[in-house]
């Protein structure tokens, strides 16, 4: 606001929280409990040292500080300064030196201009950040600008694909199509770039119904990070809870950044395709009590963190990145709750995964499936209507908890996981507990009355191997991230096929891309909701690099420059997604009524052995010694009904299973007299044979391979 005058000043309403344009003048109100006074600085441009007028609030509602301006319009820049007491040992951090980003800002005008100044305490100091720092920093603080969220959505709707019709594909918007060759240029790595023709149709022919971006929340790049020429691409550090991250938009003004999100949104919404948001609101980018004071610190730090209850100069941190919000007071929670309805309301995003969701139910220490958090959520006309998926721990102790979640929550399935890598890296004495995995880990969500779409299905993930590196590399190799490969998990269950590293030699080639196949093919296979890790259809490596975090560079973005085998590789992929759209069978809402895996009679799932026969010895689920495993889907035993009432059937399929190094000779079980199986797919043949089988036949099952019947009707009697 460029004016030699004043502007003028009006008392203002305590809600909503923020700035907010009304078409006449700008509101402005911020919580701050335990402040003494709070002054609203007013910028001319991001290159000012100082800013232009700073105004004092002088109305207080219910601990919220406010204002109204009429002289201000959308893309005023702005910030904070927060008085009251600097006491760490009391939990307090207040500095006005220090100009702080409102939590509320719908877009940031300027970054972070990384100094001591940005630091609350003293840098260095003998004390350390027991010594408040009197250096101000409104030439390099991270500022808020006024927007108009005015946009024309238009006929758009939320596509509110059922939960067990969902297909997940986990995506950064850079690293997607920065190297695109489709993608226009200039919105390469872009919200637009992924809002492109050429990438939604490729997410089309891959049966994508979801898409999960990672944080697109602005986040911080750590200082260390950014000394050392890198950055923090993944995203998991969040500035702002509710501005989208600008460095993924084409667009120069920061209205234009949310309009780029809010386009993306809409053609995405068109394809039918639903936008998940991987969002972070256990922690924020401040760290530790060493960290800066950017913005919840500064405004009320004993309100917004989790601190130690004998020492409140320090943090618990049950994240690992420093600090942890404090879900137990109203205003931390309302600013969550106030950031995932604006996200549903204004964005028109589709559903949220949340990082270490654990942390978000602790209550005094321990996890708690009744806690606050939850039952806000249960009890939200908005949020309850989204799709809701947990990571389901934290670094806390009691932190995992799959399986635990409430109603109304899918989540992460680490145990799918780990026992599908397990299998396939030749892991003995699995069959048990991979047949319960395959149909939906009932052992996990029935017990309180969950469905298998409870279950979020992966093999990979953002953290940790992508798929190729996963079956080429036992070892992580994360020197590139400059932490002298200390970083990222050790314990990967994994199998690099007899040689470490990439190789010439065929015959390990060839075994890798079997056992890409296998486990892509065992994602597709279950119950329970698919996701697939962004870049593994084309065979993306992150040459060993399994915490690439900080890599904004060839390393994390996908090479779209596909050799004969990365298309084949895709080819296969987008027909195991047609496989799972077009059977019914795979897309169970209830659990098979067999989920106890054991005994004859039943008639939706039955389980074989080698000799075609159900499994009916107790000692055969738990034998070290047997890898290979037959799963007969009946098509005609769903027992549900579609939207309309009608009854669900499809095709009966055999799902054939052999991690172990030699070929099986399987039996195929009895069918009726007119019924044939016919193959579909084996992952050890580039060319599937497509003449009839029977129950007198043999299926040679090759070692370590997936196998898949259809039973077809129509043949002559036998």
């Amino acid at each position: 606001m460029k004016s030699a005058m004043q502007p003028r000043v009006w008392p203002g309403r305590s809600n909503p929280l923020g700035a907010t344009w009304d078409g006449g003048g700008v509101n402005f109100a911020l919580f701050s409990e335990h402040a003494t006074s709070v002054e609203l600085c007013l910028f001319d441009s991001i290159e000012d040292s100082k800013e232009a007028s700073r105004v004092r609030l002088k109305e207080q509602t219910d601990r919220i500080w406010h204002v109204y301006m009429p002289d201000v319009r959308p893309g005023q820049l702005y910030g904070y300064r927060v008085h009251g007491p600097f006491d760490p040992a009391a939990g307090h951090r207040f500095n006005a030196n220090k100009v702080l980003l409102d939590p509320y800002a719908r877009a940031i005008g300027r970054g972070i201009g990384w100094s001591d100044a940005m630091f609350g305490h003293e840098v260095g100091h003998v004390a350390e950040d027991l010594q408040m720092d009197d250096r101000d920093n409104a030439w390099c603080a991270p500022l808020g600008v006024v927007v108009d969220s005015q946009f024309r959505w238009g006929d758009d709707a939320h596509p509110r694909t059922p939960w067990h019709r969902t297909l997940i594909y986990e995506m950064h918007v850079k690293g997607f199509t920065k190297l695109h060759p489709d993608v226009p240029e200039p919105v390469r790595g872009t919200y637009s770039g992924l809002a492109s023709r050429a990438a939604i149709q490729h997410l089309k022919e891959l049966g994508v119904t979801a898409v999960e971006l990672m944080p697109v929340h602005s986040h911080v790049d750590d200082r260390h990070l950014v000394m050392h020429g890198l950055c923090n691409y993944w995203g998991y550090n969040t500035l702002s809870f509710f501005a989208p991250e600008t460095r993924y938009s084409s667009a120069s003004r920061p209205d234009e950044v949310i309009n780029e999100f809010k386009n993306m949104v809409k053609r995405l919404h068109e394809a039918g395709i639903e936008v998940i948001l991987d969002v972070v609101y256990n922690h924020t980018g401040e760290g530790n009590e060493r960290g800066p004071t950017l913005s919840l610190r500064g405004i009320d730090n004993a309100s917004y963190y989790r601190l130690m209850p004998n020492n409140r100069r320090y943090y618990q941190d049950f994240t690992g990145c420093g600090n942890t919000l404090n879900m137990q007071t109203p205003r931390a929670l309302q600013l969550i709750m106030d950031s995932l309805r604006y996200w549903v309301q204004e964005m028109h995003v589709d559903g949220f995964r949340f990082d270490l969701a654990s942390a978000l139910a602790r209550e005094l220490h321990d996890v708690d499936k009744l806690s606050a958090f939850f039952d806000i959520m249960l009890q939200d006309p908005i949020l309850s209507q989204v799709k809701l998926i947990a990571e389901p721990w934290d670094l806390g102790s009691g932190g995992y908890q799959v399986g635990n979640f409430p109603h109304l929550w899918s989540e992460w399935n680490g145990r799918y996981r780990d026992t599908i890598r397990r299998f396939w890296a030749g892991d003995g004495g699995l069959i048990s507990e991979v047949a319960t995995r395959l149909t939906g880990s009932s052992d996990l969500y029935q017990h309180n009355g969950r469905r298998p779409y409870a279950s979020i299905n992966f093999v990979t993930a953002h953290d940790g191997f992508c798929l190729r590196d996963l079956v080429t590399y036992h070892e992580k190799r994360n020197l590139a991230n400059l932490e002298e490969n200390r970083d990222g998990d050790n314990h990967n269950n994994n199998w690099n096929c007899g040689v470490e590293g990439e190789t010439t030699d065929p015959d390990i080639q060839s075994l890798r891309l079997k056992q890409r196949k296998n486990l892509l093919a065992t994602l597709l296979l279950s119950q329970g909701v698919p996701m697939i890790r962004s870049g593994d259809e084309v065979e993306q490596t992150q040459h060993g690099n399994n915490n690439p975090y900080c890599q904004d560079n060839e390393i994390s973005w996908i090479n779209w420059d596909l050799n004969a085998e990365q298309k084949q590789f895709l080819e296969f992929v987008k027909q195991m997604t047609a496989l799972w759209h077009a059977q019914p069978v795979f897309k169970r809402r209830n659990f098979f009524q067999g989920r106890r895996i054991q005994g004859a009679g039943v008639n939706d799932v039955a389980w074989l052995t080698q000799d075609g026969e159900e499994i009916a010895d107790h000692h055969y689920w738990h034998s070290s010694e047997l890898h290979a495993l037959g799963m007969r889907l009946n098509g005609e035993s769903i027992d549900e009904v579609d939207e309309r009432g009608r009854t669900i059937a499809g095709d009966t399929l055999l799902v054939l299973l052999n991690s172990q190094p030699g070929r099986v000779s399987f039996r195929l079980p009895q069918h009726k007299p007119i019924e044939r199986w016919i193959p579909y797919m084996d992952t050890s043949l580039s060319c599937i044979p497509t003449e009839p089988l029977s129950h007198t036949d043999h299926y040679s099952l090759q070692g370590r391979s997936v196998v898949v019947l259809i039973l077809r009707s129509g043949f002559p009697t036998l």
